[in-house]
């Protein structure tokens, strides 16, 4: 999705260890995304292995029951919260950074651009169902297509001069760990995979699929990464897109600010269900009263809270915009703690019986390592962009 764009900056400091990376990260989240669906499954009295939990929530509630029984789920649903609002942080970051950058000469702010985009994306408040994001999302992938094939062609057109002899086995230790957020934020998925595995008409082929797809997307990703990384190499920015020539990069900017602005609503839709779930619709344990009259309609104050969120997401943006820190900051906090800490977590604590020992040993590493990434990641990030805000301020 958007977020390969960050990839070849990743390259740019981890050098073939980048590459690696999105390799293992591949693997690792393939893993994890089997063991999470997993832990929906339980055998019956007959033997029998039947689906006893449908989503996220419901596995994390089951590990800290009986003591705890909705801990679990309300620390899931804080970091998909985090997860889902950071992902509509970024993508306003990067429309207004694009816009920015392919019209150099109007006297227009980066910050502007984001305002304007926001002033775009405010009637995703109105959306109601799927239905309508699904539109959305089939536009996006049109335009995705066009700007793999512009920037990929323009590389190719540049193999000549691709720069084999920068890729290296040295790591920039101090902004390396940012690349690890990068690269695991790429890869995030699994907080949909309960819903799409129940939605699927042959379960059975669950496996199968999150193995061709990692495998694809493991391949696009480290073959775009570093071809792109190979035709600019230490010149590679944030954003690869900026590094296209002006005539070029004006065209393919504008197909990914249609694209941003496109894929806005499905993690904002998603984020407004799980706060309308977990705040306004749990029962008698809401906090706070249903955003829905009793004949399905959106209350005011809950339009005007969908409102709050969007913008939300643009002082964010103005005050945040730096696209690689921001999601090298989200990828270590909630991308690691979703896709390696909690499913390994969750397999041990649900299936520990039943385990192998090498099952176990894989758990383990995955958790281990899942939480050295994750809290090196969030530090170094967290560093750049106090260190980006201090140059800010001094210029």
């Amino acid at each position: 999705g958007m977020f390969v764009l960050g990839l070849p900056y990743a390259i740019l400091h981890g050098g073939y260890l980048g590459l690696f990376l999105i390799i293992f990260a591949a693997v690792v989240c393939c893993y994890t995304g089997k063991i999470l669906i997993a832990c929906l499954y339980e055998e019956n009295e007959d033997g029998e292995i039947v689906r006893v939990r449908d989503s996220y929530v419901d596995i994390a509630n089951a590990c800290c029951a009986p003591r705890f029984p909705t801990l679990g789920g309300r620390i899931v649903n804080v970091a998909q919260i985090i997860e889902l609002v950071m992902t509509c942080i970024l993508y306003v970051v990067v429309s207004g950074n694009l816009m920015y950058n392919s019209f150099p000469n109007l006297p227009v702010s980066q910050k502007s651009w984001s305002i304007i985009a926001t002033a775009v994306l405010l009637p995703c408040a109105f959306l109601k169902n799927l239905k309508a994001v699904s539109k959305f999302s089939l536009l996006c992938t049109l335009a995705h297509f066009v700007i793999n094939i512009l920037v990929i062609a323009y590389c190719l057109s540049r193999a000549r001069d691709w720069a084999w002899d920068k890729v290296k086995f040295y790591i920039d230790v101090k902004k390396f760990p940012i690349s690890i957020g990068i690269i695991v934020f790429s890869y995030t998925s699994q907080i949909f995979l309960p819903s799409l595995e129940g939605n699927m008409q042959n379960p059975k082929e669950f496996h199968c699929m999150m193995n061709w797809t990692h495998i694809a997307a493991c391949i696009l990703k480290g073959l775009f990464a570093l071809v792109a990384y190979l035709t600019w190499a230490d010149e590679t920015k944030e954003v690869i897109t900026d590094n296209l020539p002006s005539t070029i990069r004006a065209v393919v900017n504008i197909f990914l600010v249609a694209k941003a602005l496109l894929s806005y609503p499905l993690p904002f839709f998603a984020a407004v269900e799980v706060l309308e779930r977990s705040l306004f619709q749990d029962g008698n344990r809401a906090f706070f009263p249903n955003c829905y009259g009793g004949d399905g309609r959106l209350k005011s104050w809950g339009l005007t809270l969908r409102c709050a969120l969007v913008v939300f997401t643009l002082l964010m943006a103005i005050y945040v915009p730096h696209f690689a820190l921001l999601m090298g900051l989200t990828g270590s906090l909630t991308g690691a703690g979703l896709c390696f800490l909690l499913p390994s977590l969750f397999h041990l604590k649900l299936l520990w019986r039943k385990l192998l020992w090498h099952h176990v040993f894989f758990d383990v590493a995955i958790f281990v390592i899942g939480g050295i990434c994750s809290v090196s990641g969030f530090i170094h990030s967290l560093e750049g962009l106090i260190e980006a805000f201090r140059t800010n301020a001094e210029d």
